[in-house]
């Protein structure tokens, strides 16, 4: 006998009916590879916003954050911890403003600090110690920075117009280590120089450091930014100066210098490399500082003052 055909049973869909298929496993809020692929997402997208950001060969156009360590320490010049900034306060240093740490513990020498800013008319800030820390590039600055204006030079015009007879004039050649050049213009001021000639290449500006080196000679001495040394000799000598060098290595010293009650351009190399060859074949007379040591060496400072010294005692006698 013939077995009947028989047909599967239909499957129940009302259970499955309106919701469709599955979602998948990333898609659902709940599963753990749905915070996976948000994570990817916001990496990519970060990405993509820093790419964006980038020249056609991958350099970056914008920093991704504000790193004032290399960028504003170009344009802000600063002198940080107390007796730093104290002392600069005390000489005079042209400042624009005087920034305070956030809770920051008082003594003698911040409440004098206080005191000389409003007695100078320096705005006093209040600020993070980060901030700071930025500002200045300095991890231990005791809570207090002074923000030190830019130095007014004058013009090399002006020196040679205002300087007496006999002129003496000031220049450096090399000299890099801006308390050098603070100290170089204490002893121009002390001897009554008639102005300091700084080049603006390979040589230090009157930076914060500078200005405390000079005790504030340097609000006292014209000091010019000179464009060209090569040119400023030439100059002084259409002045009618007398070009004079100091070079260790020369046969006459200081003490023999005959010229020494003429208008004078005296010249200062840096310690280590001296006069460049340029400058040496221009000048009319190099001298020396005679010492008993033979393997010591002055620094830049040190030779200006003694050389002024030499000119002051012979002009003096003359």
């Amino acid at each position: 006998m013939a077995k009947p055909d028989r047909k599967p049973p239909k499957k129940s869909t009302r259970s499955l009916r309106g919701k469709g298929p599955t979602p998948k496993a990333e898609d659902r809020p709940y599963h753990k590879k749905y915070k996976s692929k948000e994570d990817s997402t916001r990496k990519r997208t970060e990405r993509k916003r820093i790419d964006s950001k980038r020249g056609p060969k991958g350099e970056k156009k914008f920093a991704q954050r504000r790193d004032f360590r290399r960028n504003e320490r170009e344009h802000v010049d600063t002198v940080a911890g107390r007796n730093a900034v104290l002392e600069a306060l005390r000489a005079g240093i042209p400042a624009k403003e005087l920034i305070l740490a956030v809770g920051v513990d008082v003594d003698e020498r911040l409440n004098e600090s206080i005191r000389l800013a409003q007695k100078m008319a320096i705005g006093i800030k209040e600020v993070e110690r980060r901030a700071i820390e930025n500002m200045t590039g300095i991890a231990n600055h005791q809570g207090i920075a002074l923000v030190v204006k830019p130095f007014q030079y004058s013009s090399q015009k002006e020196i040679f117009a205002r300087a007496k007879d006999p002129a003496l004039f000031i220049a450096v050649d090399g000299v890099t280590d801006p308390r050098n050049i603070g100290a170089i213009a204490r002893s121009s001021a002390a001897f009554s120089a008639d102005g300091l000639l700084i080049p603006e290449r390979r040589n230090a500006s009157l930076t914060a450091a500078a200005w405390k080196s000079s005790a504030g000679a340097a609000a006292r001495l014209p000091i010019a930014q000179i464009t060209n040394l090569a040119r400023s000799v030439e100059d002084a000598k259409a002045y009618g100066c007398f070009i004079v060098g100091l070079d260790g290595d020369a046969d006459t010293s200081v003490e023999e210098m005959e010229i020494a009650d003429q208008p004078l351009y005296l010249i200062v190399g840096s310690e280590g490399k001296g006069l460049s060859r340029l400058i040496r074949e221009k000048c009319d007379l190099l001298v020396s500082i005679p010492m008993s040591s033979a393997v010591e060496s002055l620094n830049a400072s040190v030779a200006v003052s003694i050389a002024l010294y030499a000119v002051d005692r012979k002009r003096a006698i003359k």
